[in-house]
């Protein structure tokens, strides 16, 4: 009888080490009494996951402030610089490797959600290698997103990066090394940028000037940075919290703060000067190529952004007719224009205390949480907080945004409401921002991903913006079934929200792909919404600033409508309006394709079923 492999590996080991003759003859004996080892046989689903585990290891270790807010503190002291060439190689091989080895997996075999999860994990590196075409790195600040906001937000305690323990606050400092070395890059890249003519518009330039001019104080005490040693456990020693204290005072004195003058002085002295006079991504080298290339990622399918316009135009003319309704009905005199200019100024319509505003949210929450039973089988174990925007970025900030729970639960979500200018956060505005940035709009989506049990990491925390966009946008439609617009004005809300999201279409692809000026795009939100002109503004210039994002709120809520039609028709009185959202909210964010596919097979069984 031939010896099994295994036994060929245990005499080999034997013989190279010297074992003694009862191990040698238990080996034979092994040999002697056992059958060939039959191969093992991994299926299709079990090699999927591991590779898709790994993956997500490998992601963590190349992303380690991601790792962070995904809960994983293992990296806790990385920072990871995404603009250095060796980041750029790692990410390339990273795709390049596992898009090549997703592809050998047959998808045939898998389970039907993880045949979901491998379409989106292969359309995730398609989608990135794709994006490699174009140099980003050259753009590493805008006024919207920055990693200065990130590393403050960070810093400050209340957000994903823990503060409990002295290792805690060494890791800080560790990462903290990092982002100085980052701020370094940065100014490399923006002077690549100079070089290749891929730079910002001039006023986006302006707008980031005095954001960083916030960061720059007297000492490291009044520095946002400092805030973890104001905050120390008690259980610290002293003889800690004083090594601590000195730390962190050179570090932010000696190196930091003097990293970030250096980077505002370029910003100002160098950049500024060299910044360009378009406002759309057509300025850019290759500029339309790369604008479709970014509203194809934003909205996760291929649609050509002419017809993104001209959807976007069609829509804005749907919206003007029932606001035009809501007109009447309340019995106002005069024309559109007028209830409009009415709506932005008259005090009634306005809190004159930031307080009760977020009061105000507080109240609506408990409203529509009576309700949503109604509508859900599945809701979030999470709860939310509404909180005012922090001062420091007040300015600057979306009217409201949401933070994702900390994954363990020590954190609820946050529903932040900019409360810098009151006069932008009309009451009438309330119940549709709360049912799209709350529940069950960004909170139930992406608290509910992050709390399923049966997918793979890399998709709990995975995000669309077609998808969750479309459907915090979804969530304010469905306000209208749960009963919460019975009063006009604040239905009106709801048409005023979905007007920014159906002239975001028709804004953004007329600044990037259409030559459209920033003063062009202002005027054209002016006359089509009662919008604060601040808020019009930042929301032009956010555009600006993140070609293509603005563009997946309404692609993504059209989407998941004509879904819900063709479900309705489909199966008439057996469709169950809990069950389809089952379908939509329980696999995770999905491209605009991959739902699609997920609602048409779940309709198929349903009407196998009856």
């Amino acid at each position: 009888m031939k010896k099994s492999a295994i036994a060929i590996v245990i005499s080999s080991l034997v013989a190279l080490q010297g074992c003694s003759n009862d191990a040698v003859t238990a080996t034979q004996n092994v040999s002697q009494s056992q059958t060939p080892l039959a191969p093992q046989v991994v299926s299709a689903s079990e090699q999927y996951l591991s590779m898709v585990d790994q993956y997500f290891n490998d992601t963590l270790e190349l992303e380690p402030i991601y790792a962070t807010y995904v809960g994983v503190n293992t990296y806790n002291d990385k920072f990871g610089n995404s603009l250095s060439e060796t980041y750029l190689k790692h990410r390339h091989e990273l795709n390049t490797r596992y898009l090549k080895q997703a592809k050998t997996i047959d998808a045939s075999e898998l389970t039907e959600e993880l045949k979901l999860s491998h379409s989106m994990f292969i359309y995730d590196r398609d989608m990135d290698l794709k994006s490699e075409a174009y140099p980003a790195y050259f753009l590493p600040i805008n006024q919207f997103y920055s990693t200065v906001f990130t590393m403050v937000q960070l810093g400050s305690g209340e957000s994903a990066q823990p503060f409990n323990t002295v290792e805690d606050y060494q890791n800080w400092l560790s990462r903290l090394s990092g982002f100085i070395n980052w701020i370094a890059s940065a100014e490399q890249r923006m002077q690549q940028g100079i070089d290749n003519k891929v730079v910002l518009p001039r006023t986006l330039v302006e707008r980031i000037i005095p954001q960083l001019d916030a960061q720059l104080v007297e000492s490291a005490p009044e520095s946002l940075f400092y805030a973890p040693i104001n905050m120390m456990p008690e259980s610290f020693s002293e003889t800690d919290k004083a090594l601590l204290k000195k730390s962190y005072t050179q570090l932010i004195e000696s190196k930091l703060l003097p990293s970030l003058q250096h980077l505002r002085d370029f910003v100002k002295g160098t950049y500024l000067p060299n910044a360009r006079g378009s406002d759309g991504w057509s300025g850019l080298p290759n500029g339309r190529a790369w604008y479709q290339q970014l509203a194809n990622k934003h909205t996760t399918t291929q649609m050509p952004v002419d017809e993104i316009h001209n959807v976007g135009l069609s829509e804005v003319s749907r919206i003007l007719s029932e606001m035009d309704q809501v007109r009447i009905q309340v019995g106002f005199k005069g024309d559109l224009t007028a209830f409009f200019d009415s709506l932005s100024s008259e005090p009634q319509y306005f809190f004159t205390d930031k307080q009760d505003l977020v009061d105000g949210y507080m109240a609506l929450k408990e409203k529509i949480n009576l309700v949503l039973p109604q509508y859900f089988n599945v809701m979030p174990k999470a709860d939310y907080v509404v909180k005012p925007v922090e001062r420091f970025r007040e300015k600057s900030a979306a009217g409201a945004s949401y933070q994702s729970p900390a994954v363990d639960g020590s954190r609820p979500g946050v529903f932040y409401i900019n409360t810098y200018n009151l006069k932008a956060q009309p009451k009438w505005g309330m119940t549709t921002l709360s049912l799209h940035e709350a529940a069950p709009g960004h909170h139930f989506q992406i608290a509910i991903k992050q709390e399923l049990k049966d997918i793979p990491q890399f998709q709990k925390f995975k995000g669309y913006t077609a998808f969750e966009e479309g459907w915090a946008l979804y969530a304010e439609y469905l306000g209208i079934e749960m009963g919460l617009f019975e009063d006009p004005y604040q239905y009106f809300g709801k048409l005023s929200d979905e007007m920014l999201r159906a002239m975001r279409l028709v804004v953004d692809t007329g600044l990037h792909a259409k030559g459209w000026s920033r003063e062009q795009a202002i005027q054209y939100m002016k006359d089509n919404s009662p919008m604060a002109e601040s808020d019009i503004r930042a929301e032009v210039e956010r555009y600006m600033a993140i070609p293509g994002q603005a563009l997946s709120y309404k692609i993504g809520q059209l989407t998941i409508l004509k879904l819900r039609a063709k479900a309705e028709t489909k199966l008439g009185d057996k469709f169950d309006l809990k069950h389809f959202h089952d379908q939509i909210i329980t696999s995770g964010s999905l491209p605009m394709a991959v739902m699609e596919q997920k609602v048409n097979d779940w309709i198929e069984v349903e009407l196998k079923k009856h």
